[in-house]
């Protein structure tokens, strides 16, 4: 299942609306990419599959409060 491990984003439903309007459904995956991180603390690389919102939040506040936030967030998978 494509679920970002940082963020919780995962797949969202809608439509395909075609040029005559008719509706037909569609997935909406996440922008998801496996990436290798350094976590300094443990002084080892990690392996997470993260969106690329969340490769942003990495950089803005780091990667060990990313993580500690994401462990707060409830597993919906």
């Amino acid at each position: 299942m494509k679920v970002c491990q940082i963020t919780g984003k995962s797949a969202q439903v809608g439509n395909n609306v075609s040029h005559s309007n008719k509706k037909s459904k569609r997935r909406f995956s996440p922008n998801l990419k496996n990436k290798r991180f350094f976590l300094e603390e443990e002084n080892r690389w990690v392996t997470l599959k993260v969106s690329a919102a969340a490769m942003r939040t990495i950089n803005k506040k780091g990667l060990a409060s990313a993580l500690k936030e994401a462990a707060a967030l409830p597993k919906i998978y």
